[in-house]
């Protein structure tokens, strides 16, 4: 696929963000959990257990500058033993790293809406940024990673595997093998950080999935 074509079946990209990171967000951009803990001088066995560890529940970190942050639950992803039998090459330990130092958007405003109504996340409001998909790439493509599944949640039943495979760059993508697919993209994610937001934002709004009937 053509880099045009793909911007112009996904103009916009979508991110789901806590309310509490908001402000941080303004002042520093969007961050990894990586860059995150990098701006928070984590160190140690206090940031190993964040970075290169599965987080069941959601993390506060503090600075005495900066103030508090939030750190996202991995809960979807279920377990150690669960992320090991669905991985290649890698470990717990590798799979948590790589996800952890990226910036993850959804491609489809529907995977978006799905997040927000899961669960963990349906009681409470979210800031969601709506992101232009052009003026990202054409800053950020040479950081930037495609990925055919959703990462960051395992599903068992579907068995998929997950491993260096499972992030390409654009040039890279297994294009040839995923259209045709209902999705042929799921996540673009981008290395480390989204600095100076701004640039990119089309749209930032508290969002709340609606109440189940």
């Amino acid at each position: 696929m053509e880099l045009d074509e793909f911007i112009d079946r996904h103009p916009r990209l979508w991110h789901m963000a806590e309310i509490e990171n908001w402000q941080l967000i303004q002042e520093h951009g969007l961050l990894s959990t990586s860059a995150l803990l990098d701006l928070f001088e984590y160190e140690g066995a206090a940031r190993h257990v964040i970075e290169a560890a599965f987080r069941p529940e959601s993390v506060v970190i503090e600075h005495p500058d900066l103030g508090k942050a939030v750190v996202r639950d991995q809960r979807p992803m279920i377990s150690d033993s669960v992320v090991a039998r669905y991985l290649d090459e890698l470990s717990p330990e590798e799979w948590y790293r790589t996800l952890n130092r990226r910036v993850f958007f959804w491609v489809r405003e529907r995977r978006l809406e799905k997040l927000l109504a899961a669960g963990l996340y349906r009681k409470r409001p979210h800031i969601v940024l709506v992101l232009d998909t052009r003026r990202l790439l054409a800053r950020h493509l040479n950081r930037v990673t495609l990925s055919p599944l959703n990462s960051g949640a395992i599903f068992p039943a579907g068995k998929a595997r997950r491993g260096p495979q499972t992030f390409s760059s654009f040039d890279d993508y297994p294009w040839s093998e995923r259209i045709g697919q209902p999705e042929p993209v799921v996540e673009l994610a981008v290395d480390h950080a989204v600095p100076t937001i701004a640039d990119f934002l089309v749209d930032a709004s508290e969002r709340q999935a609606p109440p189940k009937h």
